[in-house]
């Protein structure tokens, strides 16, 4: 998601006068400025190091701490936002543009739930149109990350509405509507036919129909139009992963390419440590499967991928914490069960053992059942003789 807009959205509420404090303000404007001109120039590391010697000058300034926190995000380093943010709210809690992108810096890092009070506030009371679209993006994320589809329908019904010619805000509104994709994307095609949004959407539509060869040449042209974008990367490696198995050290390349833009792509983490685990690198699996958690703790799939590495490393206690919470999160999981049996007979709990692997037989037979159901249904229907003529 472009971040640019952000920045415009902070700084329109922080004045030169704001951050004037009490000690020396000569020198504290001349510091202001050179911040300014680093981050109009997109020279983020030497507008942090401004913003943080305007600190040290006057520690009280909560737009400056809002302004460090803006320049954090835009580096996409979330978690020195986060604390920046809010701190300045502690300070000024009236500064709502930065509540918003506190908000949105939670929502960044799967903390949807956090997220969700900040972003409903932006969205739904926010006065400036550039911060209302920006928290309605985000909003839809995290409606989305908590499955609450039916709110994700709502924003994203308002949303079309309100940006009704804007690419990116049709794609995400696509995604959610299910039924409703295909005219929807129709839109954004007649509106933006040669734009990046378009061009991904084209490209996720030919992946889904397996016709991955054209898929991937859609990505890597994307890639090629928006090299920095999140996201492209890691759809590229997994259109790559679906054509053939053999693109496995390609596929590493772009996983890897997507978390040096991203470091908080979980997607990307958990599809490094699959592809390590079934080459036995089972260090660099349980590695990669950890970081996923970390920017998606409820990961399921990422617990069970964990708890298979840890047992291959000779770690079944480790592993059975995991796995534990694998099938909490979701009980129906056989890879889960079976696993977790594994882990249990490594420890010598056979009692334990038994159990698991009772439950991932009741869950296998039942899958087996409904699948000879659907078998059984799966054949010629019969229908009403017609009449016979004498």
């Amino acid at each position: 998601m472009t971040r640019a807009a952000w920045r415009a959205f902070i700084l329109a509420g922080l004045s030169v006068s704001n951050l004037l404090g009490p000690a020396d303000p000569a020198q504290i404007e001349r510091v202001f400025r050179e911040g300014e001109r680093a981050l109009a120039e997109k020279r983020y590391e030497e507008a942090a190091k401004a913003y943080e010697q305007l600190l040290k000058l006057d520690a009280g300034s909560a737009e400056a701490r809002a302004r460090l926190g803006m320049i954090y995000f835009q580096q996409g380093q979330f978690e020195r936002a986060i604390p920046a943010l809010r701190h300045a709210l502690k300070l000024k809690p009236s500064l709502s543009n930065a509540d918003v992108l506190l908000a949105a810096s939670l929502c960044e890092l799967g903390k949807y739930s956090e997220a969700l009070p900040g972003l409903e506030r932006g969205f739904h009371k926010g006065g400036d149109p550039a911060l209302r679209r920006l928290a309605g993006l985000q909003l839809l994320r995290a409606h989305t990350g908590l499955q609450q589809d039916r709110k994700a329908v709502d924003v994203a019904l308002e949303m079309s509405q309100l940006y009704s010619k804007d690419p990116e805000v049709l794609y995400h509104a696509g995604k959610i509507f299910g039924n409703y994709a295909y005219l929807t994307m129709r839109t954004l095609s007649d509106l933006a036919p040669e734009s990046e949004w378009t061009i991904q959407a084209i490209a996720e539509s030919q992946e889904s129909q397996g016709a991955y060869d054209q898929a991937i040449l859609r990505y890597r042209r994307l890639v090629a139009l928006a090299p920095r974008r999140p996201g492209i990367h890691y759809r590229l490696g997994r259109a790559l992963l679906q054509q053939s198995e053999k693109n496995g050290d390609e596929a590493v390349r772009e996983f890897k390419q997507e978390l040096e833009i991203d470091p908080t792509n979980a997607n990307a983490s958990y599809e490094l440590g699959v592809i390590h685990y079934r080459q036995a690198q089972y260090d660099k699996a349980e590695a990669a499967f950890k970081l996923a958690l970390h920017y998606y703790p409820d990961f399921q799939e990422a617990e069970v991928g964990l708890g298979r590495a840890l047992i291959a490393l000779r770690k079944p206690s480790s592993a059975v914490d995991h796995l534990q919470r694998a099938v909490l999160l979701n009980a129906n999981d056989e890879v889960a069960w079976y696993t977790l049996s594994r882990a249990y007979r490594d420890l010598g709990n056979t009692a334990a053992q038994q159990k698991a692997l009772a439950e991932f037989q009741r869950l296998r037979n039942a899958r087996s059942q409904q699948e000879a159901v659907r078998l059984e249904r799966a054949v010629t229907k019969q229908d009403v003789d017609p009449e016979t003529k004498d």
